[in-house]
């Protein structure tokens, strides 16, 4: 460990493995130094019931804006598998429900018009026309320089569109564009997820949430990642390590020295109880930017806090519905959503506000196993078991709720739009306890370090720089400078981070080869 280091990478998540694969590959010496004792972060698999073998996710779940670049440049073998099923929304109090089926137009033609909502059917289609055009612009933008703000107008030519999606609060098109409540609450929906925010809020922050999760591989679709996610973090740890990469687990980075220019940053880590001091030309921190600051001895930025719950559920068999028109194999094939009408998406958020757990809790859930059985034994895929996420909306950190709180919530949710109660459906682990398993922002910002269980890092930021913004070096350039000319962000409070893309790893990656290219830091300063 006393070597000279051309990078060291802080934290191993999947964005530190990104940026660690690409400087090793490129005859970097490269050293990751993770605090827990596996890499992944929050892109991990755990068995998280005692006794039974499922596989699952424990924190992110779901991939869409891992470019398919990242994949072939690393040589990762990772399969995606795209969901049939969009979502399905049960109309609370009735045995209606909207079902989107993306292969099948007429049945989802079929399924507005059951809802009393067929109007929004072409409106629902002119919105995701939309928003492709809008995809096809900024999707291949997350793997260049940033473009400016005007840049990435220009390149969209569409000022009416540009006004709704980047100028304007969400909520003003979604009212405008369409006129059921459960509909306008489908489109919604996805403004929302990990942040805590009206659809009218004029800080946008809702509006960049939006953005980024509808343009993904330009299609905006979300795919189960085979495995679980941590079959990817494997393969981005391979992909490391085969570069020449070293990682060192159960490695306490306790404090960075930046050095300037002409002096090169020193990372103090303890290791088995031993404080090693390590040199290097330049620090890429995977850890928030929170974090950071506190290893640098700044003043920490404004602080941006989670707001979600996330339940991991094992189930002997799949609920039945209410409507009976669809399956829960459809319904839970995708997206199903929870108590996520337009109006009870701001009430919930105006109850948080004033303290309150919302009631009934807005939520979506997913079910991987569905899609890829491979995360249960064959004994569990023979018993007809299934997983089921549940990510419950508008749970700020500010609550202080206790994870009993928050589970009870979720549970409550559910079972008020199904035909029948969850719990007895919960298989029980080897010492007889149900397999439900509930993480909390609490959670994230103890086992994680996410300031304030913020699954962003921070507050997301436009894929684009302000027209005045200097872009004077290749970390500017990239959305990955702090203050320091040798420490970089690479995770996923970088400018275009958030979500399991692997972008702040790549930003900070191109940024470092290209300020070696030009010598700007030299390898042996």
């Amino acid at each position: 460990m006393q070597r000279r280091w051309d990078a060291i990478v802080v934290g191993g998540g999947h964005n530190g493995l990104v940026a660690a694969a690409y400087l090793a590959r490129a005859g970097l010496a490269v050293c990751v130094l993770e605090r827990l004792d596996a890499v992944g972060g929050a892109a991990i698999s755990s068995y998280a019931f005692n006794g039974m073998d499922a596989r699952l996710s424990r924190y992110s779940y779901l991939v869409s804006l891992l470019p398919q670049r990242i994949r072939d440049d690393l040589g990762l073998e990772l399969e995606l598998r795209r969901r049939r099923y969009s979502s399905y929304t049960p109309v609370p109090g009735t045995d209606r429900g909207l079902l989107i089926d993306t292969l099948d137009g007429a049945a989802t033609q079929g399924s507005f018009e059951r809802l009393g909502a067929a109007p929004d059917a072409d409106a629902y289609e002119r919105w995701n026309a939309d928003l492709a055009r809008l995809a096809a612009v900024v999707w291949p933008s997350l793997t260049e320089p940033l473009a400016t703000r005007e840049e990435m107008r220009t390149r969209l030519a569409d000022d009416a569109l540009w006004l709704e999606i980047v100028e304007r609060p969400i909520g003003e098109a979604i009212e405008r564009r369409f006129r059921d409540d459960t509909v306008r609450g489908v489109v919604a929906t996805d403004a929302l997820i990990g942040t805590f925010a009206s659809l009218t809020d004029p800080g946008l922050q809702q509006n960049v949430c939006l953005l980024y999760h509808l343009i993904g591989q330009g299609t905006g679709d979300w795919d189960v990642p085979v495995g679980g996610m941590g079959a990817l973090t494997a393969e981005l740890a391979r992909a490391a390590r085969d570069g020449g990469a070293e990682i060192i687990t159960g490695a306490e980075v306790v404090a960075v020295d930046a050095g300037d220019e002409s002096v090169p940053a020193t990372v103090r880590v303890v290791v088995e109880s031993v404080e090693h001091t390590l040199t290097t030309d330049r620090v890429l921190s995977g850890a928030s930017p929170h974090e950071l600051a506190r290893l640098l001895g700044d003043a920490p930025p404004p602080p941006a806090e989670g707001a979600q719950v996330k339940v991991n559920l094992l189930l002997s068999r799949l609920p039945r519905l209410r409507d009976e028109s669809v399956s829960p194999e459809e319904a839970f094939g995708g997206t199903f959503h929870i108590h996520e009408g337009y109006r009870h998406l701001e009430e919930a958020h105006a109850e948080a506000e004033r303290g309150r757990i919302p009631a009934p809790l807005p939520a979506e859930v997913y079910c991987h196993s569905l899609t890829d059985p491979s995360i249960l034994s064959p004994e569990l895929q023979e018993s007809g078991a299934q997983t089921l996420t549940l990510f419950g909306l508008h749970t700020p950190h500010r609550l202080h709720a206790t994870r009993d709180e928050l589970q009870r919530a979720a549970l409550e949710s559910l079972d008020s739009v199904l035909a029948e109660p969850i719990e007895p459906l919960l298989l029980r682990d080897a010492s007889g306890r149900p397999c439900v398993e509930t993480k909390t922002t609490a959670d994230l910002e103890d086992a994680l370090r996410l300031p304030g269980g913020n699954i962003f890092h921070g507050a997301l930021s436009w894929p684009f720089a302000e027209d005045d913004e200097p872009l004077d070096t290749p970390a500017a350039r990239w959305g990955v400078s702090t203050s320091h000319p040798r420490v970089m962000l690479c995770g996923s409070g970088s400018r275009r981070g958030g979500a399991v893309s692997g972008l702040g790893g790549f930003a900070a990656a191109q940024a470092v080869l290209e300020s070696v290219a030009a010598r700007t830091l030299p390898a042996d300063s």
